[in-house]
């Protein structure tokens, strides 16, 4: 018990010197440490990560599912840990509608007939939505809703502890510098001691006592030093991880568009099939009731799109003429680096967003590709990710 205590008190004291020393920095009254200009950077970096992760989280539940009741509905179920219930999409109730009309109307009819193919298509259509909005959450969602609860606040706590450990240290600088105030004025005593046998055993125990202050200053002073530095190198090393993060995301992205892809094309190639099947029948009753007498209604051919296929893929630009001169010379260029880059091998540079690097041509390297230094550093770049500098 008497442990406790004495840690209780020691842990109060802890708090209301890092309150005092807040305080006294904010109105202007105590120097503060800052931190390492990189350090500052990747804090920087991590927080624009977090905002721009929740950001893109949050419009993408706007894409997935528009209806903000439905939304706040399936929140309160993953609160609860509960499952969501099974219900059916627009398309599907749409689909739905149109099947139970044209039943009523009779399949044998022309309307009532084109009435259950319409239907059956949009369930079709509410069907690969459902997919696409699974496969969304899984890939892309989820990933992004585990770094904001997982590695942020871990990298949160972190950097939370080196504020700590920052107010610490200051107070300790402070404690110092009144320490060595008081240990000076009592060198000037002590050159002129006080007259009187009576006063000699007091003032001598008052300048061990404050000779005994200033070097646990000191030390206090040494243990906050060494206590900051290691928890800066801890969330250094956090904070580096963005870039593992960032190359995470990029394929997190890559499958919510292939996601994208798959679940348009399914809908195209579902509306190229209906829209034949709604040719087969008669004109007078497939075409437009506004149209004119005499006219008739224009066939729209459309390119039947394979839900197999891949989207294509625009043709890359043609080298800029500042590309074409770096490949005709043997000279070297800087460029600004657009995105992050992580090698794939031993021969490519890893790149880091905004960054400046030095490039040159190398014959016989692929055109598509540059060589590039940063320092002593040297690999392969990809043209793609750069931006020359004049």
């Amino acid at each position: 018990m008497e442990f406790n205590v004495r840690r209780l008190a020691a842990d109060a004291g802890t708090f209301l010197s890092r309150a005092v020393q807040f305080t006294e920095e904010k109105f202007g009254q105590a120097e503060r440490t800052e931190l390492d200009a990189h350090l500052e950077t990747l804090l920087g970096r991590a927080e624009s990560t977090k905002q721009w992760t929740e950001r893109i989280m949050k419009q993408t539940e706007v894409v997935l599912q528009p209806n903000p009741n439905v939304r706040m509905e399936e929140f309160l179920y993953e609160m609860l840990d509960k499952k969501v219930p099974t219900r059916a999409n627009n398309h599907e109730l749409l689909g739905e509608c149109m099947i139970d009309s044209g039943h009523e109307f009779g399949p044998g009819t022309a309307y009532g007939s084109a009435l259950i193919k319409c239907g059956e298509t949009e369930k079709l259509l509410g069907s690969a939505e459902k997919e696409f909005i699974q496969s969304s959450a899984i890939n892309f969602l989820t990933p992004f809703r585990n770094f904001i609860e997982g590695d942020f606040k871990t990298i949160a706590k972190e950097r939370k502890l080196l504020q700590n450990k920052r107010l610490d240290l200051d107070s300790a600088k402070n404690r110092l510098k009144k320490a060595r105030v008081a240990d000076a004025r009592s060198a000037e005593l002590n050159s002129t001691p006080p007259l009187g046998e009576e006063y000699t055993a007091h003032f001598s125990y008052m300048l061990s006592f404050l000779h005994v202050g200033w070097l646990k200053a000191e030390t206090e002073l040494r243990i906050a030093q060494s206590e900051f530095d290691r928890q800066a190198e801890i969330t250094k090393l956090l904070l580096e991880g963005i870039s593992s993060t960032h190359a995470h995301h990029l394929r997190c992205l890559n499958d919510f568009v292939d996601a994208q892809a798959t679940y348009y094309a399914q809908c195209y190639q579902y509306m190229v099939n209906l829209q034949k099947q709604m040719g087969s029948f008669p004109s007078t009753f497939s075409s437009n009731n506004n149209q004119p007498a005499g006219s008739s209604s224009a066939s729209i051919s459309v390119p039947t799109v394979p839900v197999a296929t891949s989207l294509p893929i625009p043709p890359p630009s043609e080298a800029s003429p500042t590309l074409n001169e770096l490949r005709s010379t043997s000279g070297t260029r800087e460029a600004r680096v657009l995105y992050d880059y992580d090698a794939a091998s031993s021969s490519e540079l890893s790149l880091l967003a905004d960054e400046v690097i030095t490039v040159s041509s190398v014959p016989g390297m692929d055109s598509d590709w540059l060589m590039g230094q940063r320092g002593n550093h040297k690999g392969k770049v990809p043209i793609t990710y750069l931006e020359l500098l004049n």
